[in-house]
Protein backbone atom coordinates (compact mmCIF):
# COMPACT_ATOMS: atom_id res chain seq x y z
CA UNK A 1 0.00 0.00 0.00
CA UNK A 2 1.26 3.48 -0.89
CA UNK A 3 0.39 7.01 0.21
CA UNK A 4 0.14 10.13 -1.99
CA UNK A 5 3.92 10.51 -1.97
CA UNK A 6 4.27 6.94 -3.28
CA UNK A 7 5.79 5.88 0.03
CA UNK A 8 5.16 2.36 1.30
CA UNK A 9 2.69 2.19 4.18
CA UNK A 10 2.85 -0.80 6.49
CA UNK A 11 -0.69 -1.87 7.40
CA UNK A 12 -0.89 -3.85 10.62
CA UNK A 13 -3.82 -5.93 11.80
CA UNK A 14 -5.73 -4.58 14.80
CA UNK A 15 -4.87 -6.20 18.12
CA UNK A 16 -8.09 -7.54 19.62
CA UNK A 17 -9.10 -8.68 23.07
CA UNK A 18 -12.01 -11.09 23.55
CA UNK A 19 -14.12 -10.79 26.68
CA UNK A 20 -16.14 -13.97 27.10
CA UNK A 21 -15.27 -16.97 24.95
CA UNK A 22 -18.24 -19.28 25.27
CA UNK A 23 -19.80 -20.69 22.11
CA UNK A 24 -20.67 -17.35 20.49
CA UNK A 25 -17.48 -15.56 21.53
CA UNK A 26 -15.36 -18.39 20.15
CA UNK A 27 -17.42 -18.55 16.96
CA UNK A 28 -16.93 -14.82 16.29
CA UNK A 29 -13.22 -15.12 17.06
CA UNK A 30 -12.81 -17.93 14.53
CA UNK A 31 -14.77 -15.97 11.90
CA UNK A 32 -12.43 -12.98 12.22
CA UNK A 33 -9.36 -15.20 12.18
CA UNK A 34 -10.62 -17.04 9.10
CA UNK A 35 -10.82 -13.73 7.23
CA UNK A 36 -7.28 -12.85 8.39
CA UNK A 37 -8.47 -9.44 9.62
CA UNK A 38 -7.10 -9.29 13.18
CA UNK A 39 -4.73 -10.74 15.68
CA UNK A 40 -6.16 -12.15 18.91
CA UNK A 41 -3.73 -10.94 21.53
CA UNK A 42 -5.78 -11.08 24.74
CA UNK A 43 -8.58 -13.30 26.03
CA UNK A 44 -10.53 -12.94 29.26
CA UNK A 45 -13.13 -15.26 30.76
CA UNK A 46 -14.10 -16.17 34.31
CA UNK A 47 -14.05 -19.83 33.26
CA UNK A 48 -10.59 -21.37 33.03
CA UNK A 49 -12.08 -24.17 30.94
CA UNK A 50 -13.31 -21.66 28.35
CA UNK A 51 -9.94 -19.91 28.37
CA UNK A 52 -8.07 -23.13 27.67
CA UNK A 53 -10.45 -24.06 24.86
CA UNK A 54 -9.98 -20.64 23.24
CA UNK A 55 -6.22 -20.92 23.62
CA UNK A 56 -6.26 -23.93 21.31
CA UNK A 57 -7.25 -21.56 18.48
CA UNK A 58 -4.73 -18.84 19.44
CA UNK A 59 -1.86 -20.39 21.43
CA UNK A 60 0.07 -17.10 21.65
CA UNK A 61 -2.75 -15.05 23.17
CA UNK A 62 -2.38 -13.82 26.76
CA UNK A 63 -5.06 -15.18 29.08
CA UNK A 64 -6.82 -13.19 31.80
CA UNK A 65 -9.78 -13.54 34.13
CA UNK A 66 -11.07 -9.94 34.05
CA UNK A 67 -11.93 -7.19 31.59
CA UNK A 68 -9.69 -4.62 33.30
CA UNK A 69 -6.61 -6.76 32.76
CA UNK A 70 -7.33 -6.74 29.02
CA UNK A 71 -8.06 -3.00 28.92
CA UNK A 72 -4.74 -2.32 30.66
CA UNK A 73 -3.03 -3.91 27.64
CA UNK A 74 -4.63 -1.19 25.43
CA UNK A 75 -5.82 -3.34 22.51
CA UNK A 76 -7.21 -1.69 19.39
CA UNK A 77 -10.60 -3.25 19.99
CA UNK A 78 -12.47 -5.72 22.17
CA UNK A 79 -15.22 -8.22 21.43
CA UNK A 80 -17.76 -8.63 24.25
CA UNK A 81 -19.69 -11.90 24.59
CA UNK A 82 -20.58 -11.89 28.29
CA UNK A 83 -24.00 -11.97 30.04
CA UNK A 84 -26.26 -9.09 29.01
CA UNK A 85 -26.10 -7.23 32.33
CA UNK A 86 -22.38 -6.66 31.79
CA UNK A 87 -22.50 -5.36 28.23
CA UNK A 88 -23.12 -1.65 28.80
CA UNK A 89 -20.59 -1.14 31.61
CA UNK A 90 -17.92 -3.18 29.84
CA UNK A 91 -18.44 -1.39 26.52
CA UNK A 92 -18.34 2.05 28.17
CA UNK A 93 -15.18 1.15 30.11
CA UNK A 94 -13.44 0.19 26.86
CA UNK A 95 -14.68 3.18 24.86
CA UNK A 96 -13.60 5.62 27.58
CA UNK A 97 -10.10 4.17 27.24
CA UNK A 98 -10.16 4.77 23.49
CA UNK A 99 -10.79 1.13 22.55
CA UNK A 100 -13.26 0.14 19.83
CA UNK A 101 -16.04 -2.32 20.73
CA UNK A 102 -17.99 -5.12 19.10
CA UNK A 103 -20.72 -6.45 21.38
CA UNK A 104 -23.20 -9.30 21.35
CA UNK A 105 -26.82 -8.20 21.30
CA UNK A 106 -28.39 -6.74 23.27
CA UNK A 107 -25.89 -3.91 23.56
CA UNK A 108 -27.64 -3.08 26.84
CA UNK A 109 -30.75 -3.98 28.82
CA UNK A 110 -32.66 -0.74 28.18
CA UNK A 111 -32.73 2.16 25.75
CA UNK A 112 -31.24 4.43 28.42
CA UNK A 113 -28.24 2.13 28.88
CA UNK A 114 -27.90 1.74 25.12
CA UNK A 115 -27.86 5.51 24.66
CA UNK A 116 -25.06 5.82 27.23
CA UNK A 117 -22.94 3.32 25.28
CA UNK A 118 -23.53 5.04 21.95
CA UNK A 119 -22.75 8.42 23.52
CA UNK A 120 -19.47 7.02 24.89
CA UNK A 121 -18.57 5.74 21.42
CA UNK A 122 -19.39 9.08 19.80
CA UNK A 123 -17.39 11.01 22.40
CA UNK A 124 -14.35 8.74 21.98
CA UNK A 125 -14.68 8.60 18.20
CA UNK A 126 -14.28 4.82 18.32
CA UNK A 127 -15.99 2.17 16.21
CA UNK A 128 -18.99 0.49 17.84
CA UNK A 129 -20.63 -2.64 16.45
CA UNK A 130 -23.43 -4.93 17.63
CA UNK A 131 -23.98 -8.51 16.49
CA UNK A 132 -27.23 -8.02 14.55
CA UNK A 133 -26.04 -10.79 12.28
CA UNK A 134 -29.27 -11.57 10.41
CA UNK A 135 -28.72 -8.41 8.35
CA UNK A 136 -25.79 -10.23 6.76
CA UNK A 137 -27.60 -13.35 5.56
CA UNK A 138 -27.62 -13.73 1.80
CA UNK A 139 -31.41 -13.72 1.72
CA UNK A 140 -31.85 -10.50 3.70
CA UNK A 141 -29.18 -8.75 1.66
CA UNK A 142 -31.12 -9.52 -1.53
CA UNK A 143 -34.46 -8.54 0.00
CA UNK A 144 -32.95 -5.28 1.23
CA UNK A 145 -31.71 -4.43 -2.26
CA UNK A 146 -35.14 -5.10 -3.78
CA UNK A 147 -37.01 -3.05 -1.17
CA UNK A 148 -34.56 -0.16 -1.42
CA UNK A 149 -35.08 -0.15 -5.21
CA UNK A 150 -38.88 0.07 -4.69
CA UNK A 151 -39.37 -3.26 -6.48
CA UNK A 152 -42.42 -3.98 -4.30
CA UNK A 153 -43.88 -0.48 -4.23
CA UNK A 154 -44.71 0.79 -0.76
CA UNK A 155 -44.11 -1.70 2.06
CA UNK A 156 -47.21 -1.40 4.23
CA UNK A 157 -46.95 -4.53 6.42
CA UNK A 158 -44.17 -6.64 7.94
CA UNK A 159 -44.69 -9.94 9.78
CA UNK A 160 -41.91 -11.16 12.09
CA UNK A 161 -41.80 -14.57 13.79
CA UNK A 162 -39.14 -16.18 15.98
CA UNK A 163 -40.27 -19.25 17.91
CA UNK A 164 -37.59 -21.29 19.66
CA UNK A 165 -38.70 -24.75 20.84
CA UNK A 166 -36.05 -24.47 23.56
CA UNK A 167 -35.28 -21.87 26.20
CA UNK A 168 -31.91 -20.48 27.29
CA UNK A 169 -29.82 -22.83 29.41
CA UNK A 170 -28.38 -20.18 31.73
CA UNK A 171 -30.25 -18.99 34.82
CA UNK A 172 -29.54 -15.28 34.32
CA UNK A 173 -31.70 -15.20 31.19
CA UNK A 174 -34.76 -15.64 33.41
CA UNK A 175 -34.02 -12.69 35.68
CA UNK A 176 -35.20 -9.38 34.14
CA UNK A 177 -32.69 -7.32 36.11
CA UNK A 178 -29.88 -9.31 34.46
CA UNK A 179 -31.30 -10.05 31.01
CA UNK A 180 -33.42 -6.97 30.35
CA UNK A 181 -36.34 -9.22 29.43
CA UNK A 182 -37.24 -12.57 27.93
CA UNK A 183 -37.82 -13.80 24.40
CA UNK A 184 -38.40 -10.29 22.99
CA UNK A 185 -34.97 -8.92 23.84
CA UNK A 186 -33.31 -12.31 23.24
CA UNK A 187 -34.91 -13.30 19.92
CA UNK A 188 -37.25 -10.54 18.81
CA UNK A 189 -34.52 -7.91 18.89
CA UNK A 190 -32.92 -9.50 15.82
CA UNK A 191 -36.12 -9.21 13.81
CA UNK A 192 -37.07 -5.75 15.07
CA UNK A 193 -33.65 -4.59 13.91
CA UNK A 194 -34.20 -6.28 10.52
CA UNK A 195 -37.55 -4.60 9.97
CA UNK A 196 -36.40 -1.12 11.00
CA UNK A 197 -33.21 -1.48 8.96
CA UNK A 198 -35.13 -2.54 5.84
CA UNK A 199 -37.51 0.41 6.30
CA UNK A 200 -34.67 2.94 6.87
CA UNK A 201 -35.52 3.36 10.55
CA UNK A 202 -38.80 5.25 10.33
CA UNK A 203 -40.16 7.02 13.39
CA UNK A 204 -42.39 4.71 15.43
CA UNK A 205 -45.75 6.19 16.37
CA UNK A 206 -47.33 3.46 18.49
CA UNK A 207 -46.40 0.15 20.11
CA UNK A 208 -48.77 -2.31 21.78
CA UNK A 209 -47.95 -5.73 23.17
CA UNK A 210 -49.10 -8.77 25.11
CA UNK A 211 -46.56 -10.70 27.18
CA UNK A 212 -47.03 -14.16 28.67
CA UNK A 213 -45.19 -16.51 31.02
CA UNK A 214 -46.30 -20.13 31.19
CA UNK A 215 -49.46 -19.23 29.28
CA UNK A 216 -50.47 -16.50 31.73
CA UNK A 217 -50.40 -12.75 31.02
CA UNK A 218 -47.59 -10.81 32.70
CA UNK A 219 -48.83 -7.83 34.66
CA UNK A 220 -45.45 -6.31 35.54
CA UNK A 221 -42.69 -7.13 32.99
CA UNK A 222 -39.98 -5.95 35.41
CA UNK A 223 -40.75 -8.87 37.73
CA UNK A 224 -40.65 -11.86 35.36
CA UNK A 225 -39.43 -12.77 31.88
CA UNK A 226 -41.87 -13.52 29.10
CA UNK A 227 -41.69 -16.79 27.18
CA UNK A 228 -44.30 -15.70 24.61
CA UNK A 229 -44.96 -12.25 23.19
CA UNK A 230 -47.01 -10.54 20.51
CA UNK A 231 -46.35 -6.93 19.56
CA UNK A 232 -47.76 -4.46 17.05
CA UNK A 233 -45.47 -1.63 15.93
CA UNK A 234 -46.87 1.24 13.86
CA UNK A 235 -44.64 3.69 12.01
CA UNK A 236 -45.35 7.27 10.97
CA UNK A 237 -44.71 6.23 7.36
CA UNK A 238 -47.78 3.99 7.47
CA UNK A 239 -46.15 0.58 7.84
CA UNK A 240 -47.38 -1.86 10.47
CA UNK A 241 -44.93 -4.38 11.93
CA UNK A 242 -46.25 -7.44 13.75
CA UNK A 243 -43.97 -9.55 15.93
CA UNK A 244 -44.52 -12.94 17.58
CA UNK A 245 -41.73 -14.67 19.46
CA UNK A 246 -41.31 -17.34 22.11
CA UNK A 247 -39.16 -19.70 24.13
CA UNK A 248 -40.17 -23.33 24.72
CA UNK A 249 -43.14 -23.19 22.34
CA UNK A 250 -44.61 -26.41 20.96
CA UNK A 251 -43.69 -25.26 17.48
CA UNK A 252 -43.45 -28.70 15.85
CA UNK A 253 -39.80 -28.10 14.99
CA UNK A 254 -36.67 -26.63 16.56
CA UNK A 255 -37.40 -23.10 15.38
CA UNK A 256 -39.72 -20.99 13.26
CA UNK A 257 -37.94 -17.87 11.97
CA UNK A 258 -39.60 -15.62 9.41
CA UNK A 259 -39.54 -12.04 8.19
CA UNK A 260 -42.16 -11.27 5.54
CA UNK A 261 -42.57 -7.94 3.75
CA UNK A 262 -45.78 -7.02 1.95
CA UNK A 263 -45.85 -4.19 -0.58
CA UNK A 264 -48.37 -2.67 -2.95
CA UNK A 265 -46.61 -4.29 -5.94
CA UNK A 266 -45.25 -7.52 -4.50
CA UNK A 267 -43.34 -8.74 -1.50
CA UNK A 268 -40.65 -10.99 -0.08
CA UNK A 269 -40.06 -13.50 2.67
CA UNK A 270 -37.05 -14.77 4.61
CA UNK A 271 -37.64 -18.15 6.28
CA UNK A 272 -35.68 -20.87 7.99
CA UNK A 273 -35.55 -24.31 6.39
CA UNK A 274 -36.96 -27.39 8.16
CA UNK A 275 -36.73 -25.82 11.62
CA UNK A 276 -33.03 -24.93 11.29
CA UNK A 277 -31.51 -22.09 13.29
CA UNK A 278 -28.88 -21.56 10.58
CA UNK A 279 -30.24 -22.36 7.10
CA UNK A 280 -32.61 -20.00 5.31
CA UNK A 281 -34.43 -19.40 2.05
CA UNK A 282 -35.64 -16.12 0.63
CA UNK A 283 -38.53 -15.63 -1.76
CA UNK A 284 -39.74 -12.84 -3.99
CA UNK A 285 -43.53 -12.56 -4.27
CA UNK A 286 -45.03 -11.24 -7.48
CA UNK A 287 -48.59 -9.99 -7.66
CA UNK A 288 -51.22 -12.57 -6.67
CA UNK A 289 -49.83 -16.14 -6.46
CA UNK A 290 -46.48 -16.22 -8.25
CA UNK A 291 -43.22 -16.45 -6.31
CA UNK A 292 -39.56 -17.13 -7.06
CA UNK A 293 -36.64 -18.23 -4.94
CA UNK A 294 -34.02 -15.55 -4.33
CA UNK A 295 -31.60 -17.80 -2.47
CA UNK A 296 -31.12 -21.55 -2.61
CA UNK A 297 -31.02 -24.06 0.22
CA UNK A 298 -27.23 -24.08 0.14
CA UNK A 299 -25.99 -23.36 3.70
CA UNK A 300 -25.06 -19.71 4.08
CA UNK A 301 -22.18 -19.18 6.52
CA UNK A 302 -23.58 -15.88 7.84
CA UNK A 303 -23.12 -16.15 11.61
CA UNK A 304 -19.84 -14.27 11.90
CA UNK A 305 -20.37 -11.64 9.17
CA UNK A 306 -21.41 -8.80 11.48
CA UNK A 307 -18.22 -9.43 13.46
CA UNK A 308 -16.03 -9.58 10.37
CA UNK A 309 -17.68 -6.42 9.00
CA UNK A 310 -16.68 -4.60 12.21
CA UNK A 311 -13.16 -6.06 12.06
CA UNK A 312 -12.76 -5.03 8.43
CA UNK A 313 -13.79 -1.46 9.21
CA UNK A 314 -11.45 -1.37 12.19
CA UNK A 315 -8.55 -2.62 10.07
CA UNK A 316 -9.18 0.30 7.71
CA UNK A 317 -8.90 2.74 10.58
CA UNK A 318 -12.60 3.61 10.71
CA UNK A 319 -13.97 5.22 13.84
CA UNK A 320 -17.41 6.13 15.14
CA UNK A 321 -20.22 5.73 12.63
CA UNK A 322 -23.48 7.63 13.15
CA UNK A 323 -25.36 4.44 12.24
CA UNK A 324 -24.69 3.38 15.83
CA UNK A 325 -27.68 5.54 16.81
CA UNK A 326 -29.79 2.81 15.19
CA UNK A 327 -29.03 0.62 18.19
CA UNK A 328 -30.85 3.11 20.39
CA UNK A 329 -33.89 3.10 18.11
CA UNK A 330 -34.15 -0.70 18.32
CA UNK A 331 -33.81 -0.54 22.11
CA UNK A 332 -36.53 2.12 22.32
CA UNK A 333 -39.00 -0.14 20.53
CA UNK A 334 -38.12 -3.01 22.87
CA UNK A 335 -38.66 -0.73 25.87
CA UNK A 336 -42.10 0.17 24.54
CA UNK A 337 -42.97 -3.50 24.08
CA UNK A 338 -42.04 -3.97 27.75
CA UNK A 339 -44.12 -0.86 28.59
CA UNK A 340 -41.08 0.92 29.97
CA UNK A 341 -40.82 4.68 29.72
CA UNK A 342 -38.65 5.86 26.84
Amino acid sequence: MYNDQNEVITQTKPKIGFIGVGWIGLNRMNAMLKENLITVDYIADSSEESLLKAQQAVPDASLYLTLNEVLDEEPDGIVIATPSAMHASQAIAALEKGISVFCQKPLARTAQETSLVVSAAEKSGKLLGVDFSYRFTEGMQKINQLIKSKAFGKIFAVNLVFHNAYGPDKEWFYKPELSGGGCVIDLGSHLIDLALWILDFPEVSNVSSSLFSGGKPIAIPETETEDFAIANIETKTGTTIQLACSWNLQAGQDAVIEATFYGTEGGAAFRNIDGSFFHFEAYKFHLKTKREILTSQTPDDWGGRAATDWARKLSKGEGFNAEAHQFVKVAEVIDRIYKREV
